[in-house]
């Protein structure tokens, strides 16, 4: 199997475990569910992955990168920091409205995977914690005379920002909700590193 049909059934298939997810969530997804959804074989999933878990894994690992993408490149560095922060929080409030369900079963199912999913949460709250970091460093920061939120400070709002998405998409409320209070918290934390 060439490397380009090889990546296209890996993609197929992790497209099918996002589609069983939305429809039955992770854990009363079968590896039979991601095949139907991904008009495969149980033998061209198990070619790819070892198991249901490590095909999780690999849609988080993914999910999380575009999450950060798609922050990155939707803030404009040159803006004033409190526009910043509305563009950040808009951008996950996208990312987080169109895969409500990953991201509800990375927050509250992933963490019942012990150990073969630590290596994932660390590497996704270790970058997204960069990227405020990195964020709060920008020209628009530093014109405020801002310096930029520490890695603790970071964290902090990341878990509060994860449980409250959390919430939402538990209770089934638009997860828009999520953008003012996630706005307000953001702003008073960062507005205080003088």
């Amino acid at each position: 199997m060439t490397a380009a049909l090889d990546d296209a059934f890996r993609d197929r298939l992790l497209d099918g475990l996002a589609a069983s997810i939305g429809d039955r969530g992770y854990r009363d997804t079968t590896v039979a569910d991601i095949v139907r959804h991904a008009r495969t074989s149980k033998r061209t999933f198990y070619a790819q992955f070892a198991s249901k878990e490590e095909c999780f894994i690999e849609l988080l690992r993914r999910n999380n990168e575009h999450l950060i993408a798609h922050i990155r490149a939707s803030v404009d560095p040159q803006a004033d920091w409190q526009v910043q922060i509305r563009q950040a929080v808009g951008a996950y409030v996208e990312h987080i409205e169109a895969r409500a369900a990953i991201t509800l079963s990375w927050i509250r199912e992933a963490p019942a995977l012990g150990a073969a999913a630590h290596p994932l949460h660390r590497s996704a709250m270790d970058h997204l914690t960069e990227l405020l970091v990195e964020l709060s460093a920008s020209p628009g920061f530093r014109r405020a005379r801002l310096n930029p939120i520490t890695p603790p400070l970071a964290l902090i709002v990341l878990g509060g920002l994860r449980e409250l998405t959390a919430l939402f998409v538990e209770d089934g409320r638009d997860v828009r909700g999520v953008l003012e209070p996630a706005v307000a918290a953001s702003t008073a934390i960062l507005g205080a590193q003088r």
